[in-house]
């Protein structure tokens, strides 16, 4: 790639970071338009070696070059510093991945005139099926918004929220495939501990979740699905009476309520 302003620069070259980058590639080819000039910024050398051999439309580099907008993708204590490094490098729109950093913190670290947008993204973006927020000072235009929506949508959905709910959405969506992965590590046991045979466990967990993920999907009503498999009297109605009265739904909403506590806590 040529010298130049690029449009957007990827601040860290970790999994999310990569996954922004592959997921904005992917999208500009798809459409069959010339790619996003964006540059991706890594300390370590073997991580850029690694980028520039997966992504060789992109520029890898070492040091944060001159460019419109950045996403800040590195560890939560480098954030402001590498916030600092883009607007001096031009970025006059800053989109923060770093969990916990706070807009204002953010903004400090930038200085005036730089719109700061926070996000909050999860893991299932590195198979571009993630779900983020994001939220700004009320000042942050709408088009800054768009932008930003328009970086995130290439790896999922994306919701605008306020900053206060962004520790909800970090509870809830951020460490949410943890929860599920653990139910799939459940299920899994449990067949096997009822004598199924492990490797045959694990294949139709995962058919399992993709499945009821996809109807989730298409259908968009938990409810109404579950009544749909759940005959009176039936093998279901048994298991989802022992769930209730093990009270799932509590221990759910316990885990959720924690995880958005220690949020606030690192915030």
């Amino acid at each position: 790639m040529s010298d130049g302003v690029f449009d957007l620069v990827l601040v860290g070259g970790g999994n999310m970071g990569a996954a922004l980058l592959g997921g904005l590639l992917e999208r500009d080819a798809a459409a069959g338009q010339e790619p996003t000039r964006v540059a991706v910024v890594d300390v370590l050398p073997e991580r850029r070696s690694e980028l520039a051999a997966r992504f060789p439309a992109a520029a890898v580099l070492a040091d944060v070059p001159e460019a419109v907008g950045a996403v800040i993708a590195v560890k939560p204590g480098d954030a402001p510093a590498a916030a600092t490094a883009a607007a001096r490098a031009g970025a006059r729109r800053i989109l923060s991945i770093a969990a916990g950093v706070r807009l204002a913190t953010l903004q400090d670290a930038t200085g005036p005139g730089v719109a700061v947008i926070r996000a909050m993204p999860n893991t299932p973006a590195l198979v571009r099926l993630g779900a983020s927020a994001i939220a700004a000072d009320p000042a942050v235009a709408d088009g800054d918004l768009r932008w930003a929506e328009a970086v995130l949508g290439a790896v999922g959905t994306v919701d605008r929220v306020e900053e206060s709910a962004l520790d909800v959405f970090t509870g809830f969506a951020g460490s949410g495939p943890a929860y599920v992965f653990l139910v799939a590590e459940a299920l899994t046991d449990a067949a096997v501990s009822e004598g199924l045979d492990r490797e045959i466990a694990e294949r139709v967990v995962r058919q399992l979740l993709l499945g009821a993920a996809t109807l989730l999907d298409r259908e968009g009503d938990p409810v109404a699905l579950r009544a749909q498999v759940t005959s009176p009297g039936g093998t279901t109605a048994a298991g989802i009476a022992a769930l209730e009265s093990h009270d799932l739904r509590g221990a759910v909403a316990a885990a959720l309520h924690a995880a958005t506590e220690r949020s606030r806590e690192l915030g």
